[in-house]
């Protein structure tokens, strides 16, 4: 998993924290975009429009692994990254 982060991160890829307000309130990965899980489906276009594979995140990695399918079966390149923390040891601050 790591080793997939990391090749994404080197493609330059969008970090989609698909947790709640009050989670990424309490934590976030700083360049990440926020997107409630929720919400993804009205933001498809908006994600589309980043023209970048994407690293979905949340807490557990349950959230961000119906992200990764629901966006893969949009034909984004997409990798659930599992709890935000994983992609944030790799970022520099």
């Amino acid at each position: 998993m790591s080793n997939e982060i990391k090749d994404y991160l080197e493609k330059q890829a969008v970090i989609l924290d698909v947790r709640t307000q009050e989670e990424w309130d309490e934590g976030h990965v700083a360049t990440a975009k926020h997107i409630v899980l929720n919400l993804i489906p009205l933001e498809l276009e908006q994600i589309k429009s980043w023209k970048k594979p994407v690293i979905a995140v949340c807490r557990s990695g349950a959230r961000s692994g119906q992200a990764t399918q629901f966006l893969q079966q949009h034909g984004l390149d997409v990798i659930n990254g599992g709890p935000w923390q994983n992609v944030a040891q790799f970022i520099e601050d």
